[in-house]
């Protein structure tokens, strides 16, 4: 006679488990990592970073995306994270302003000058002018006042003068 504690209480497992298959959804690269987004495609980026990903240096411009505030790099060129979907996205590699800094948590040498320079007032609009001056820097690395007063940001702070230099003192090789 079988005795209590011999007993199975619970059922072997079934081997007829299967796995969920892979949600469909819209692959994306951001700060050199590969995400899958399998809400709404229509999304906006900026939502998307900051909602789901939780990634909140990027701000919101308004519906417009004035002052500059909503600033990526897609595939290395300036974009606003307002105006494009997550679909618009899909494969194309973007770049916030938390992907400047190195792994080791080493500043950009943007972000560097930046600190620098003084260049941060209350920091609302200091990501965007990261990334605009990054694309700037990018296309213009020597840049100067003319290139630099083509950049679409505002600082309500009147930081105005501090960014210029962060961006001259990069622009010169001042980093280093």
């Amino acid at each position: 006679m079988a005795h209590a504690q011999d007993q199975i209480l619970t059922p072997p497992p079934s081997n007829t488990i299967v796995p969920e298959k892979v949600r469909d959804g819209v692959d994306l690269e951001i700060n050199g990592r590969a995400y899958r987004h399998t809400g709404d495609a229509q999304m906006p980026l900026l939502w998307y970073l900051r909602d789901v990903l939780r990634l909140t240096g990027t701000k919101y411009s308004g519906e417009h995306g004035q002052g500059g505030y909503d600033l990526v790099l897609v595939d290395g060129k300036l974009a606003s994270a307002t105006h494009m979907t997550v679909a618009e996205l899909a494969g194309k590699s973007i770049t916030t302003v938390e992907g400047l800094a190195a792994a080791d948590g080493k500043l950009h040498p943007l972000q560097q000058a930046f600190v620098d320079e003084d260049a941060i007032g209350c920091g609302y609009c200091t990501p965007g002018w990261l990334m605009a001056s990054l694309d700037l820097l990018n296309r213009h690395p020597q840049a100067g006042d003319n290139e630099i007063d083509q950049l679409p940001n505002l600082c309500r702070c009147g930081c105005q003068t501090r960014v210029r230099r962060a961006i001259k003192r990069v622009a010169n090789g001042a980093h280093a």
